[in-house]
């Protein structure tokens, strides 16, 4: 299926033509790494077409409650819309507004693919804007967030640009969150990595690095690609 008419997965399907952020690999790749064993009540901060929340719900238990919060209305219908389509509606909720006033007992797992423009970044599309506008979700808010709503033994996982995700592990030191796993995601073998996979927690452990290739050299996706993210691409 074309993306302009939405993507189906093996086990679900994802509308996102009301939604500033379309389906993408940074997404794919965040709802397929996360450390979601074991966690029994997850937050996906800008949960966008709800993709992610879904992956999620595809990959945990049927104890596993997730909650998305979306703060543009037109995103936050559709994936309602998707959730609801979805054979995991009653484990999964979306709530509208900003993460900045949301409130809830804490989480094992919090997953974000933030927004990470900074000002004079423009868009022609003013959703799109503010889907990716730092503007209205920055580095502080977004660990604001996740300290405040991250159970003692929690994750959070989240997909950034290089730059930014540097910039958060600067920032770690005002909060109660430690590096545990940076890895580096490479577009193509022999490009330097454009993205990272990072997790945090609350315990002070050494910090795992690794990093992911999407192509190989020939052009196709990697093996630790397809073993991502094989329970999702229907042809893969």
């Amino acid at each position: 299926m074309s993306p302009s008419r939405g993507f189906t997965f093996k086990q679900f399907h994802i509308d996102h033509d009301r939604c500033a952020m379309k389906v993408g690999t940074d997404g794919i790749l965040l709802g397929a790494w996360a450390p979601v064993e074991g966690a029994r009540r997850v937050l996906d901060i800008g949960s966008g077409s709800g993709l992610i929340a879904l992956m999620l719900a595809q990959r945990s238990g049927p104890d596993c409650q997730i909650t998305g919060v979306e703060l543009e209305a037109a995103a936050l219908a559709q994936a309602r819309e998707n959730v609801a389509a979805s054979p995991w509606a009653s484990r999964v909720q979306m709530r509208g507004g900003a993460i900045q006033q949301h409130e809830a007992p804490p989480y094992d797992l919090i997953v974000s693919n933030p927004p990470y423009f900074g000002a004079g970044q423009g868009f022609e599309d003013p959703a799109r804007a503010q889907a990716r506008h730092r503007g209205s979700l920055d580095s502080r808010d977004l660990l604001d967030a996740c300290d405040r709503l991250l159970a003692p033994r929690g994750r959070v996982a989240l997909v950034l640009p290089t730059a930014l995700a540097d910039e958060i592990i600067s920032s770690l030191p005002h909060y109660d969150l430690h590096e545990l796993c940076y890895t580096a995601v490479i577009t193509k073998s022999g490009k330097a990595a454009n993205r990272v996979l990072l997790l945090l927690g609350r315990e002070l452990n050494r910090c795992e690095r690794g990093e992911i290739v999407i192509h190989s050299a020939d052009g196709g996706y990697s093996n630790r690609y397809i073993q991502l993210t094989a329970p999702f691409y229907l042809k893969m």
